[in-house]
């Protein structure tokens, strides 16, 4: 990929630099500003490098101009961590002449997301050149990841370059053992992740609801948890195709009769859940032999949790392997949104190598996807 150096000399020219600001909003107030703060190292060495910064970046799914969507709040945040005024455009037509510009949330404009060439002309015309620091954002050809940056000298910001040579390392060159943590709630949603890791991996761990279609493939009862009937023959090829020991399932299971912390709680000493229960949980067994294989690994890739970590009653599984990652001394990356906020729940975030602030897209490099907003942007 183009990196920063070699956009050559910035000083005084606009870069328009496409971020992702995709931040959770409660009342219009940030709940989490951890990808304002990712993209920081990008926006503080361009503006050391002399560029004035045209930022876009996108809010949730508007349907048309949603004012509750709108990046006014983000714009304030971004302006106190940069300790600069951060001036927000109303539209396109009425962008300001400022060190540090935020566009109004793209996804307003009707073209963004159908890659339209017209409107990423517009967006060129508004600078002299192209970075693309959304990582998060680039696995979709949009108008702001895409088309522009066939129109202006571009590169890949600091945290874009460095998620996609961490994710790639994983697999071309990994320390070993090299283990794989896949957790969540479909198997479908993974199985290009676990044919990936059937190839690379020395030992994949399974968890979560994933866990159910591998019983039900094995003939074990499941109960009422929650089983994607469409995984089971998914799980079922994957176990015929893994090494003998390659793939490891739960021995025990946390259960309680519905998705609640007030439920009754459960542990079943073995995979066979009862009539009337749900497995919410890997068991105390699987928690502590899963952390003994994460602890000796030489390199560590989690995406998923172990369970309903946001129930109290059902997060232990999740935290003993959130702790095992913090605690190995090889190289540890975590994707997706929901093993990030595990790791931020029990405050583990400092604990991991990378955190990768690109759920689908992180999946879909280790799939060996090829992602646009990356491909445009290779020399």
């Amino acid at each position: 990929m183009r990196t920063l150096d070699d956009l050559g000399d910035l000083g005084g020219k606009r870069v328009f630099v496409r971020v992702d600001f995709n931040v959770p909003l409660k009342d219009g107030v940030i709940a989490d500003d951890a990808r304002i703060r990712a993209a920081l190292p990008t926006l503080e060495e361009l503006r050391r490098r002399g560029a004035r910064l045209l930022l876009a970046a996108h809010l949730g799914r508007p349907k048309g101009r949603d004012p509750e969507l709108s990046l006014a709040p983000v714009a304030a945040r971004l302006g106190e961590l940069l300790d600069a005024e951060v001036a927000l455009a109303a539209d396109l037509d009425s962008v300001p002449d400022g060190d540090v510009v935020m566009l109004e949330n793209v996804r307003f404009e009707a073209g963004e997301t159908k890659d339209d060439a017209e409107l990423a002309k517009t967006y060129a015309s508004l600078a002299d050149a192209y970075v693309n620091d959304a990582f998060g954002a680039a696995h979709r050809a949009h108008a702001s990841t895409h088309a522009i940056a066939k129109l202006l000298p571009s590169a890949a910001g600091l945290l874009l370059q460095r998620e996609v040579e961490t994710l790639q390392g994983i697999l071309a060159n990994p320390a070993r053992p090299l283990v794989a943590i896949v957790g969540g709630a479909k198997v479908t949603d993974k199985i290009g992740v676990l044919e990936a890791f059937l190839d690379q991996a020395d030992t994949i761990l399974i968890g979560g609801a994933m866990q159910f279609p591998f019983f039900k493939a094995q003939g074990h009862q499941v109960g009422s948890s929650l089983c994607e009937e469409a995984g089971i023959e998914p799980a079922r090829r994957v176990l015929a195709e893994a090494r003998e020991g390659q793939v490891r399932l739960p021995v025990d299971v946390v259960c309680g009769e519905a998705f609640d912390a007030s439920t009754p709680v459960t542990h079943v000493d073995g995979v066979d859940v009862p009539d009337g229960l749900m497995g919410l949980d890997v068991g105390p067994k699987t928690a502590a032999a899963y952390a003994e294989v994460v602890k000796s690994a030489g390199t560590v890739f989690w995406n998923g949790p172990m369970g309903a970590f946001e129930l109290a009653p059902f997060e232990a599984g999740t935290r003993a392997v959130a702790e095992a990652v913090a605690e190995t001394s090889g190289t540890t990356v975590v994707g997706g949104g929901d093993s990030a906020a595990a790791l931020a729940q029990f405050g583990l975030e400092d604990g991991v190598t990378h955190l990768s602030t690109g759920g689908g897209a992180s999946l879909e490099l280790i799939e060996g996807k090829t992602l646009p907003g990356v491909e445009v942007l290779q020399a």
